[in-house]
């Protein structure tokens, strides 16, 4: 008797739980991940991770929760890019020289004077070549994976120097990152380079510290170093990226669905994102002219032809075949 009521007990339970719906299924379930990254929330970097971040969690019903951490509040670039092996961080929009201290040639595309322009970029990466660099990448950091790559803007130069050829530069005292490839182009033209840091970069160019710097016209704009520079030179020497990249121990984890899911919306993000940079790029030369900032063109056969003079792939551990690859794509 007691055995017949214990087995109808049983099976009622087991039928109650098998019609229980989806909507009170046990928070377990749920997957919670982190995305880091160092830009601020007013810039499309973060308005777009955050869009992903939701969008993911609805394209796979809310079997993933992401929380999107902005202004370097879990590391800066560094700490982020190793929090992917540590386990800490789960994705992150991070600059390609991070990714080529793992594997080197990825970083190629900061050659002086390799992408014509934000839609040769965007071309690479569709591009077998950029998937070659990718899957490189990927062997040598443990399985993390670059879903998208992100237009981060062309890199011009701001002076209170007229520069209208490279010779123009010799001598100038200009800020620029410490990354080697960042370097070759100012180097070339002979100027004399110093990594100031970027918090530190408005005052520097006020008091005369260094007459010079190089960044995107977005940043130029945000720092505010137009008030600073009496001119603006469309050096246009690198068009800077970032790739959005998820741990391997978390894309080791996804369903193939599911990878095609977080491949889709990050890179339906990076093409919003490039299109608001591209959009106040396109703004910008206007508005500097009118705040009595002279914006001169260079010519770039001349700054890419001093570079080649005096620069190796090879030193940056970069290969010439894949830059050359690059070049072939129209």
């Amino acid at each position: 008797m007691l055995k017949r009521q214990f087995l109808q007990v049983a099976l009622a339970a087991a039928i109650s739980a098998a019609v229980i719906p989806a909507s009170v299924a046990p928070a377990a379930a749920q997957t919670k991940l982190k995305w880091a990254h160092v830009y601020e929330v007013s810039e499309p970097f973060h308005k777009w991770s955050v869009w992903a971040a939701e969008e993911i969690g609805k394209r796979t019903s809310g079997r993933y929760a992401i929380d999107v951490f902005p202004a370097s509040q879990l590391g800066k670039e560094a700490d982020i890019n190793q929090g992917l092996k540590l386990g800490t961080v789960d994705i992150i929009i991070s600059g390609s020289s991070f990714a080529a201290r793992d594997f080197a040639p990825i970083g190629v595309g900061y050659y002086p004077f390799t992408f014509r322009d934000a839609d040769h970029l965007l071309k690479y990466a569709k591009s077998d070549v950029f998937v070659e660099l990718a899957k490189g990448y990927e062997e040598k950091s443990g399985g993390n994976h670059i879903t998208a790559l992100n237009y981060y803007g062309t890199r011009h130069t701001s002076s209170n120097r007229a520069i209208a050829k490279c010779a123009d530069m010799k001598g100038l005292k200009m800020r620029v990152p410490d990354v080697p490839a960042y370097l070759a182009m100012p180097k070339a033209c002979g100027a004399n380079t110093t990594p100031i840091a970027f918090a530190e970069v408005y005052l520097a160019l006020q008091n005369g510290t260094v007459e010079a710097q190089e960044n995107p016209l977005t940043t130029i704009e945000a720092k505010k170093f137009y008030e600073v520079q009496k001119h603006i030179v469309l050096t246009g020497h690198i068009v800077d990226h970032l790739n959005t990249v998820v741990s391997g121990k978390v894309w080791k984890s996804l369903s193939d669905a599911d990878k095609k899911i977080f491949t889709d919306v990050t890179q339906e993000a990076a093409a919003k994102t490039t299109a608001d940079i591209i959009k106040r790029e396109g703004e910008l030369v206007d508005e500097f002219k009118k705040m009595g900032v002279t914006v001169t063109q260079i010519d770039r056969a001349e700054f890419l032809d001093a570079v080649n003079k005096s620069t190796t792939f090879e030193q940056f551990g970069y290969r010439k075949a894949d830059w050359d690859k690059i070049q072939a794509i129209k």
